[in-house]
């Protein structure tokens, strides 16, 4: 099978459209970018978010970024989009994350925030953020790797760490799907992916420290679940979900 788009994703995945989940996703960004620039004041920074789907994240940064720009090969979703938000500073338009419709050195942040799984070629993707970022510039990247107990995407134990062909057939034997599209790589994968760039890990930071970044939501501190997850980061970086600020050098 020939790995393509999966042009179609906000229909088979209506949690894009999640109001308050995608705005405290954005909340976080917002304040993960503060710590690391080291202020309050973001307004002078262009933004572009890669794979921006309903546009409801980039509704909320264009409230603290002076330029915002979503692109994704959706269109159902960027219809969606440019309906419901209208701000002078935001745009949005369909676009190939692989191919960015950038001029070099163009912006100062690029967000890609679980993306990369779903294009046909990840380190196309990185490579193409890398070059429009402008020198200093930096992406906020999350995703996970193959090491999850649960895939997200489908409620499925152990899927992306099956073989692909594996991985198919467990896709169309618990009803999912005929394929299974995601493509998570490994943890040293995603570090090679990521070798061009200056890379400030914030996993264990935000994970240590949830209502500095705004999730504490998903980790109560001082819970059960907050202490596991504070010890894996801290000790499995391999095994945690990523929050990484990768920087391009400014030389």
């Amino acid at each position: 099978m020939q790995r393509e788009y999966q042009f179609n994703y906000s229909e088979i995945r209506p949690s894009v459209f999640d109001s308050d989940g995608r705005s405290r996703k954005a909340e976080t960004i917002v304040r993960v970018c503060r710590d690391f620039l080291q202020t309050e004041d973001l307004s002078s920074l262009t933004l572009l978010d890669v794979g921006s789907s309903s546009g409801i994240i980039d509704n909320y940064l264009a409230d603290h970024f002076g330029e915002v720009f979503g692109i994704d090969i959706d269109e159902p979703a960027m219809a969606f989009a440019r309906e419901r938000f209208d701000k002078p500073n935001l745009h949005f338009a369909v676009g190939d994350a692989m191919q960015l419709e950038r001029g070099d050195n163009s912006v100062d942040v690029v967000v890609c925030s679980h993306v990369y799984e779903h294009v046909p070629d990840a380190a196309v993707l990185f490579a193409e953020i890398f070059r429009v970022l402008r020198p200093g510039g930096f992406c906020y990247f999350s995703g996970n790797n193959r090491v999850m107990l649960m895939e997200p995407h489908y409620r499925l134990p152990l899927l992306s760490l099956l073989p692909r062909p594996l991985a198919h057939l467990y896709m169309r034997a618990a009803g999912k799907g005929r394929y299974y599209h995601e493509k998570h790589l490994s943890y040293t994968g995603l570090r090679r992916l990521c070798a061009g760039f200056e890379l400030h890990d914030y996993s264990p930071r935000v994970i240590s420290e949830p209502e500095k970044f705004g999730v504490e939501y998903m980790l109560r501190p001082g819970s059960l679940k907050w202490r596991l997850a504070s010890t894996v980061a801290r000790y499995c970086k391999w095994a945690t979900p990523h929050i990484w600020l990768l920087r391009k050098p400014a030389a």
